[in-house]
């Protein structure tokens, strides 16, 4: 149990950090609180609300991985290196493919319920 407790004191303590020191993280903390009450007004289903804020959801799991993977770079060197970018830009396409993920769960999901 004291490791659960300690896993959670530092996802907490990594929380934040990032909320206070990363702008992109705080973007999509604001538009989960936001995404939160518009899911309910407009999913159809117990289903689509959990679609909706869970997209959102993975969109912040994966910029916190993207972060990590750029403060594990940054701690290494801080000089341009090949191996480095690719690493980087690797995390950066994962956040861009989340956003597209986001991008289309919404739109599918407000097009249905409006449009449909």
């Amino acid at each position: 149990m004291q490791r659960l407790v300690l896993a959670f004191i530092n996802s907490m303590r990594a929380l934040k950090h990032l909320a206070q020191h990363e702008k992109a993280v705080q973007q999509e903390l604001t538009l989960f609180v936001l995404a939160i009450p518009v899911a309910a007004l407009i999913a159809p289903t117990g289903l689509s609300f959990l679609l909706l804020t869970g997209s959102v959801l993975f969109l912040i799991m994966i910029e916190v991985l993207n972060t990590g993977i750029e403060a594990a770079c940054d701690a290494v060197s801080l000089d341009f290196h090949r191996e480095i970018q690719i690493a980087k830009d690797c995390g950066s396409l994962a956040v861009l493919i989340s956003v597209i993920l986001v991008a289309a769960v919404w739109v599918y999901t407000v097009w249905s319920v409006f449009f449909s």
